[in-house]
């Protein structure tokens, strides 16, 4: 099999656990960072979390589209109707169409509330419930913080910024 035909079933979930063993996979050929136009049209207006929707906010997000046509979407979110509990850990839905590996942690295609609380990038599923908690770095070079972004990573992968801290998003 060709390592493009591994990469697809990869992406199907096939392969999801057995994916490089160094844990992190470049951005390959292909894969973008999506331009605020193609994000309109992709997230939603709301997302719904803890038995509640909330307003998208579009101008505060960031996306990718990877080589073989799956999305990982990131969007800030109004959280002024939840409790000071659920705000602390839901600043931003994260929505992915694939297996992706947070600060090194996998985490299936789906749905998903994060949050920085601390030093640590919480996900959260839509119950309120954790799933990973990663530690970020803090990138104290960069020039104009946005209060989400998602940009290539030298190294590999992407980062997903909120402010100045960010977590490593690979396959």
């Amino acid at each position: 099999m060709s390592l493009s035909g591994i990469w697809k079933l990869a992406a199907a979930g096939a392969l999801a656990g057995t994916m490089m063993a160094s844990g992190t996979m470049r951005a390959q050929a292909g894969d973008t960072v999506l331009k605020p136009a193609e994000l309109q049209k992709l997230l939603p207006a709301t997302v719904f979390y803890r038995g509640q929707t909330a307003p998208t906010e579009l101008r505060n997000s960031g996306g990718v589209k990877l080589a073989d046509g799956f999305y990982v979407l990131a969007a800030l979110v109004d959280t002024s109707g939840y409790t000071t509990g659920v705000q602390a850990k839901y600043q931003a839905c994260l929505i992915t169409e694939v297996p992706i590996k947070v600060g090194g942690q996998a985490l299936a295609a789906g749905a998903y509330g994060v949050g920085i609380v601390g030093d640590k990038l919480v996900v959260t599923d839509l119950g309120a419930h954790d799933v990973i908690g990663v530690a970020t770095s803090d990138d104290a070079g960069l020039k104009r913080p946005m209060p989400l972004q998602v940009v290539a990573d030298a190294a590999g992968g992407f980062r997903l910024y909120i402010q100045r801290k960010y977590v490593i998003l690979s396959r």
